[in-house]
């Protein structure tokens, strides 16, 4: 074996079925293994730090995969590059230590999601944002979300086939911004279940919306039915934002390449 090599993504999520591999070939994973084949010159397999439903778009996603064929490290940069389709496009490449796992190695995962608050609907940013037309309390929001932080029992916010063993997660920050008609709503946490995100989203905007109190969202945790939280709300504006690892395995920093999605700010509220 030649040696393990780690990549950084960016893709669009409207034109996937999906991060996972499917049998008709839509997915994120069969177009960058068939690319990756191609360079390689041998199939290769490929692990993710996080699997991203349809719709939903990276910033940042971390793959790795084990090489039995030398190449230049611009060979699974320009090279893969060239072979794949719109929409998706390799960031970054690294030949990292045989022990390193894009998933089991990542340390913290951050979601963005992007939120169009505006009586008329998104045309340019249609997919890539979620829309609400009403006015949301942001202030609202803010202390809902506060409930969330720390380690939990997400089972309300967990979708029915989630396959994780346990549901319990830690939700380290969440930060709640607005530019404008844009409000974005950033969560760093341990790992996430199915739709979690999403469905916190959806119970937040309910709050946002003066449907129910700040306080609703601490008794919905609490009670760790699904059935008693919001629906779940749409993939359009959700990003894979980050995906942090220890500097040990010698990965680059993620890169400001998407402006109003990617940015950083203020407002972030650590878990005590």
């Amino acid at each position: 074996m030649v040696g393990r090599i780690a990549l950084g993504l960016e893709y669009d999520g409207r034109l996937f079925c999906g991060w996972q591999t499917q049998p008709g070939g839509c997915a994120v994973q069969d177009a960058l293994e068939s690319a990756l084949a191609e360079v390689h010159g041998a199939p290769v397999a490929t692990i993710v730090a996080g699997r991203t439903d349809a719709g939903v778009h990276a910033l940042c996603q971390v793959v790795h995969f084990d090489a039995v064929n030398h190449r230049p490290e611009s060979a699974w940069l320009r090279g893969v590059n060239a072979l794949l389709p719109e929409g998706i496009a390799v960031v970054w490449a690294r030949p990292v230590a045989s022990d390193f796992s894009a998933r089991f190695s990542a340390t913290e995962r951050a979601y963005r999601y992007v939120l169009l608050n505006d009586p008329v609907r998104p045309a340019l940013l249609a997919g890539r944002v979620g829309w609400v037309h009403a006015p949301l309390d942001q202030t609202a929001m803010a202390e809902a979300a506060a409930h969330l932080l720390g380690e939990h029992d997400f089972s309300a916010f967990r979708a029915a086939e989630c396959q994780a063993k346990s549901p319990v997660r830690e939700m380290r920050q969440i930060q709640i911004q607005r530019h404008g008609a844009l409000m974005v709503l950033e969560f760093r946490a341990n790992a996430y279940l199915h739709h979690q995100v999403r469905n916190m989203v959806g119970a937040l905007v309910w709050v946002g919306l003066g449907r129910r109190s700040p306080d609703w969202v601490k008794e919905v945790l609490a009670s760790r039915d699904r059935s008693q939280a919001a629906a779940t709300f749409a993939a359009d504006g959700l990003y894979l934002s980050e995906v942090r690892y220890g500097p040990e395995w010698g990965l680059p920093a993620p890169s400001d390449r998407t402006g109003w999605a990617f940015g950083n700010g203020a407002g972030i509220m650590p878990a005590s």
